[in-house]
């Protein structure tokens, strides 16, 4: 056969092949009366070849280096494969609040209104 008969062939066995199932999404169902929830100012990130270790907890003195030990309250242990996802998933959130509400300033300082930045100044200064 030339090559010219036989492409029908192929289209006919194409056509008449099952179309790919379009891929569906499963939803998870998730129960969350279990879950603890804690309100989080400080993180800190550490890890072992097969696991990161993310820890929580509340800074008492958001500005500056804290005279108090911050407490740790919660612990996420979890492989990085769960890890990157969560990356992804916070990034998006992220992305979709700052395009809502503006540009989220991480560098406390630069948040904090110059009177205010002087009274923290001098009431560092005069603990001291």
């Amino acid at each position: 056969m030339s090559k010219s008969s036989e492409q029908p062939e192929a289209a006919a066995a194409a056509e008449s092949a099952p179309a790919p199932q379009q891929q569906q999404r499963q939803q998870v169902h998730v129960d969350d009366s279990k879950a603890n929830a804690a309100y989080a100012n400080f993180c800190r990130v550490t890890g072992t070849p097969e696991e990161l270790i993310i820890d929580f907890g509340l800074n008492p003195q958001p500005f500056g280096v804290p005279q108090e030990a911050v407490v740790v309250t919660q612990r996420i242990v979890t492989n990085y494969y769960t890890a990157k996802r969560m990356l992804h998933a916070l990034t998006l959130t992220v992305q979709r609040h700052e395009q809502a509400f503006g540009v989220l300033e991480t560098d406390v300082q630069k948040r904090v209104v110059p009177s205010v930045r002087a009274q923290m100044a001098a009431a560092a200064s005069g603990q001291k």
